[in-house]
This record gives structure tokens, sequence and C-alpha cells, in this order.
């Protein structure tokens, strides 16, 4: 463990550095599983992550050296259950921030918590609650981002992009995290003073093709909507040409466009 100067409070100060592992958020979440103490805002970091994961388990490649893969541990106690979502959204906004900080526009943010630039995927967010009764005791929150890659998968390459692609140079990677970590500790305590209307609003503001008609596919088939806001519980409201509907995680697919 390592301590940074970052202009934060909390988040980054303690900084756990790894040259590979299978997961940051297995990491994290096996110290948190032991007797010793864990500072809110400790990040790991690792510069190989071999079994990296994203949404529903499906898998996240990552080129040594070269991108963000970290984890970042807090303890949201003060945070309703069916509130959840919110800190979703102080993430993305977050990681969103902190990208905007190196690229002037473009970058939105895709439902759920997806990052984007135009239409091509820069990273993903992982969180993960852990609960006691009704109250949050803990959550891994795993950020990928992929920055100084440029060669992709055959199968991903039209559809994933990079820092270095965009601005056409290579950058720090700690330079990346301390941006990270500042924006990401803005919006947490946005979140933990009860923003929810200030949260809500900028995500909106973020979300990648809000209030456009585009096509997607559910139960199916393909059809045009138009995503007019996401609930409490996070699930996406889309008007379709029939009737308003309510999408959770893993039930729609938006459909990739060049």
């Amino acid at each position: 463990m390592q301590n940074n100067t970052f202009s934060t409070l909390f988040v980054g100060q303690n900084l756990i550095k790894l040259k590979e592992v299978d997961s940051t958020n297995n990491f994290l979440k096996d110290l948190l599983s032991k007797s010793e103490p864990l500072a809110e805002g400790t990040v790991i970091m690792a510069d190989n992550q071999v079994s990296g994961r994203g949404q529903q388990q499906l898998v996240w490649q990552t080129e040594p050296g070269k991108n963000i893969s970290i984890s970042l541990y807090l303890k949201p106690a003060f945070l309703p259950l069916n509130k959840q979502f919110y800190l979703n959204m102080a993430v993305s906004l977050a990681v969103r921030e902190a990208l905007g900080d190196f690229i002037a526009e473009g970058l939105k943010i895709k439902w759920p918590n997806d990052i984007y630039y135009s239409n091509k995927k820069m990273g993903g967010i992982l969180i993960e609650n852990t609960l006691t009764g009704a109250v949050i005791k803990s959550s891994v929150i795993g950020i990928g981002l992929n920055i100084n890659q440029v060669i992709f998968a055959e199968s991903i390459g039209n559809k994933a992009t990079s820092l270095m692609q965009i601005i056409q140079k290579e950058t720090d990677l700690m330079n990346i995290l301390q941006k990270i970590s500042i924006f990401m500790e803005k919006y947490y305590l946005l979140l933990k003073s009860g923003s929810y209307d200030i949260l809500h609003k900028n995500y909106l503001s973020q979300l990648y093709h809000y209030d456009v008609k585009a096509s997607y596919f559910a139960n199916g088939e393909v059809f045009e909507g138009v995503i007019k806001g996401v609930d409490e519980r996070g699930r996406l409201i889309m008007h379709t040409a029939k009737e308003q509907k309510t999408f959770n995680f893993k039930e729609i697919e938006f459909i990739h466009t060049k």
C-alpha cells in the first residue's frame, strides 16, 4: 500500500498496485473478507488483469500496462437500498467527467454504465454491493478503461476505442487515476448529501441515445424506440411506436452503429 498526493480527502489516498491479478474486484473482496480494516477510498490498480469481469460475467480483455484496471472500495451505508442505482449514476458521471478532461466532446454514458465515445466503447464499470440487513456494508467498484491500447481483437475491433486512438498520444495512467479519484470523490459526496435530483439530471444529460430515435433488440425482435429516462431502480424508460416500456439490465440490446 502506498500513500498518494492526490488532492482528495480519501479516494485514492491508499493505493495498492499489482503487476498481475485475476480480477481487481476479486482481490479487493478478498482483502475485505480478512479481519484487518481497510480504509474507505482504497484503490487496487493492476498492470495486467487476466480475468477481468464486466456485467453478467462477461470477460473484460485488456493489454498489459496499457489501460486502467482498478477497483475502488466505498462504504455507502447512508444510501437506502431502493436508491442503489444512484451510486451507479455517481460513479458513471465521475468516470465520464474524468475522461472529459482529455476529450473535449463526444463522451457519453451508455446505460447502465458503459463509457462511450461516439458509437464505440471506451470502458465499463462493475459495481458489487455487499448488504448487511437493509444496509449496504460495502461497494466494490471495478473500472476498466481503454487508454493507450490501439490494437483490439477482431471480434470487437469495430466496437471499441481508446483514449490514444481519439487524441493520438499516450497518456500517463497515474494522471488518469488522479482525475478519476478527484471526480469520484466529488460525485460520491454529492450522493452522500442526498443530491439525487442533481445526479439524475446530470446522468440523463450524458446518456447515450437519450431522446433520440434508435434501433434496439428485445424479446426476439428489432424495434425503434426513444430513451426517455431511467427510473430509481435503474430501469430504462423507452417510448416505442406502440407504448412506453421499461427494461431491466440485459433485457434490451443496443444495436451497434458505425
